[in-house]
């Protein structure tokens, strides 16, 4: 579809007819030579002088060449565009952010893989979760692993092949025996400061008890809800150990309920496979649909055919100007 810029300046149109017309004509005198024997050679000539003023008149493919160029210097200062169709792109508008507790208990193996091998219960959880990134496609996601600390592993992106592939390689106690939910969401919440999507999810996997954060996890949770966040817990501990490997239900009840998530337990690899499914549902993909119609700029259409009509109007007044002089000398 055509479609114009500037389209206002097809006002201008008009303009140089008011200016002819409000304007005093250009007057311009000249200094003649003067004869004694003027009378004579009027006579010879046959002509009759008269006082008055010569006006000179411009001819009709003149007056529309000049036409035609001021039009089509409007067209292009109007800037003419051609309309592409639409395109549409699809902006994640949800950033999820997964908590992976890597503290010594998740070495155990009290877990099967798909086969029906036992494995430890890191291996089981990588497994769903990386069926779990599968389905994400159009979020961005980040990763955020603790043990003695807690350190970001995926930064929020939406290349989730990478974010898979890190995954993969977290190792157990590579962050530290221990366990720092409360830290972990404390970094979770500094990484959602510096993003702009309208909602914020966190998914959190542990099993062991928080005895080592700086800031507690119900506190956090508290902090947590006040920016908007959702706080999903999945529990896959034992609750009958004892120590720092015992597994705080409460705990991580409490920090789902306070900020709207939901607590999970799972015993079993397909029981966590299901948990990721069902979150999978809740937190349903969100995008925002960006429209971007491309524009093709003809502003050089008009202005080509203005310099070749002014270069053509221009050589052919040349090349005319000496065959009148002929014609006058000529007819004279």
């Amino acid at each position: 579809m055509l479609t114009f810029a500037f389209p206002w300046l097809a006002l201008l149109l008009p303009l140089p007819l008011l200016v002819w017309w409000l304007l005093p004509v250009r007057e311009e005198s000249r200094r003649a030579v003067q004869v004694p024997f003027f009378a004579a050679l009027t006579a010879a000539s046959g002509l009759r002088p008269s006082d008055g003023v010569v006006t000179r008149q411009r001819g009709f493919w003149r007056t529309v060449t000049l036409a035609l160029c001021w039009g089509l210097a409007l067209a292009a200062l109007m800037r003419p565009q051609w309309l592409e169709p639409p395109l549409h792109k699809e902006k994640p508008a949800r950033d999820l952010l997964l908590l992976v507790d890597l503290s010594g208990s998740m070495d155990t193996k009290d877990f099967t893989d798909t086969s029906g091998a036992k494995v430890d219960r890191l291996t089981a959880a990588k497994q769903v979760l990386d069926d779990f990134l599968a389905k994400r496609t159009g979020d961005r996601v980040g990763v955020v692993v603790f043990g003695n600390a807690a350190f970001t592993l995926v930064p929020f992106t939406t290349d989730l092949k990478l974010a898979r592939t890190l995954l993969q390689e977290m190792q157990v106690g590579m962050a530290g025996p221990r366990t720092v939910l409360g830290d972990a969401i404390g970094l979770g919440i500094n990484l959602f400061a510096r993003t702009t999507a309208p909602a914020k999810t966190m998914i959190a996997l542990t099993d062991g008890n928080d005895t080592a954060s700086n800031v507690p996890p119900a506190e956090a949770a508290r902090i947590a809800r006040d920016k908007g966040i959702v706080i999903h817990t999945v529990a896959i501990g034992d609750p009958a150990a004892a120590g720092e490997e015992k597994l705080d239900e409460a705990a991580l009840k409490d920090v789902a309920v306070t900020t709207g998530g939901g607590f999970y337990r799972a015993l079993d690899r397909e029981a966590l496979a299901g948990i990721y499914t069902r979150l999978d549902q809740i937190e349903t993909r969100k995008v925002d649909t960006v429209t971007y119609q491309p524009r093709r700029e003809l502003y050089w259409l008009p202005l080509l055919a203005l310099i070749v009509l002014a270069t053509g109007a221009q050589f052919l007044m040349v090349v005319s100007w000496p065959r009148l002089d002929r014609r006058r000398e000529v007819a004279s």
